[in-house]
């Protein structure tokens, strides 16, 4: 009896001895790119990129061409951080909401608007009025800066050259004037229309980055899985260039999340670019250099949103995050000085 115990815990110790070598070797293996070639969502200095949430809307009326100029006044290297919509006349517009009722003098589900009917009727996106489920629910506010004080179009510094598009009112701005007025500038855009309306606005997107060439300077995102599947779909039939780059969304994120803290990430296959994070979800901390350093190993990037808090976004750049996002540009830049004096 205690021999055939002791070869039961032979075999046992034999078996545990075979799965830590494995995971030991499986821990240190080499990951592969899973984002092939330069990766434009990464660093190229010591400092993350700075990127204009909504354009910085808490500076400018949030996704207006506007906030997007005073970002640019930032930093010309800014990246712009966008929401879109497809109107009911197929145009791309930014908006964080599906509906105009926050945002705009109007109200409305964008899907039901024209953009001609926007433009027309000279619709001003430079409110920030109380909703609920993007429906208005209190008497409309103009948007305020950080100063209190009302802004307008006029108070915009612009490039020179430039000009205010209207004296009073912030008009809907569409994805294509976003990529002409900065060709050379990084954007990220996120799907908010979900289902059959997202995926038009999915194929929208995509008319206009092969329009314009800006596959490698836009990358995309949306939270709904079903958009998520179909960046990969397209990619996997070649239906989009070689460096088309996206982000995960929720499950995604969280496949990774879990595979680099058992250091088993060597298995995760999808071939994106960038990861966009909060820096803590349901008690979880994403902000650390341990995930940020397995994502490079694959050679992908992290983002962080939406950081407002100066010591917070110290912390990432000290764990060598690639992108901070943030709603305050002049803020984030002041601190990214602070590092060179």
């Amino acid at each position: 009896m205690k021999a055939r115990t002791k070869k039961i815990w032979r075999i046992v110790g034999i078996a545990l001895a075979c799965l830590t070598l494995a995971y030991t070797v499986l821990a240190i293996f080499p990951r592969f790119k899973n984002y092939e070639g330069d990766n434009p969502m990464r660093k190229s200095g010591d400092m993350p990129l700075l990127i204009a949430h909504g354009g910085g809307n808490k500076e400018f009326p949030d996704n207006t061409l506007e906030a997007f100029y005073n970002a640019y006044s930032v930093d010309k290297n800014v990246m712009m951080e966008t929401d879109v919509s497809v109107t009911k006349d197929g145009v791309v517009i930014l908006s964080h909401d599906t509906t105009l009722d926050r945002k705009t003098n109007v109200t409305g589900a964008i899907a039901d608007w024209n953009y001609a009917d926007l433009i027309a009727q000279e619709v001003d996106f430079g409110y920030t009025n109380p909703t609920e489920d993007q429906t208005l629910s209190g008497e409309r506010v103009r948007f305020k800066g950080a100063d209190g004080a009302e802004k307008y179009p006029t108070d915009v510094p612009y490039p020179d050259g430039v000009s205010p598009r209207h004296e009073r009112v912030f008009l809907a701005t569409t994805l294509e004037e976003l990529l002409v007025a900065f060709p050379e500038n990084r954007v990220n855009v996120e799907i908010k229309q979900s289902g059959e309306l997202g995926l038009t606005a999915f194929r929208a997107v995509i008319a206009l980055l092969e329009k314009h060439d800006a596959f490698d300077r836009v990358v995309l995102a949306s939270f709904h899985e079903e958009l998520y599947a179909e960046f990969q779909a397209w990619q996997k039939a070649g239906k989009v260039p070689a460096e088309f780059m996206y982000s995960p969304a929720t499950n995604g994120v969280t496949k990774f999340f879990v595979l680099q803290l058992l250091n088993l990430d060597l298995f995760f296959g999808d071939n994106i670019c960038v990861f966009q994070l909060p820096t803590e979800e349901m008690g979880l901390d994403l902000a650390t250099k341990k995930l940020v350093n397995a994502a490079h190993k694959h050679n992908l990037a992290v983002h962080y949103w939406t950081i407002n808090d100066e010591e917070e976004m110290r912390h990432l750049i000290e764990i060598g995050a690639d992108g901070i996002m943030t709603d305050y540009p002049h803020r984030l830049k002041a601190v990214y000085d602070s590092y060179a004096a």
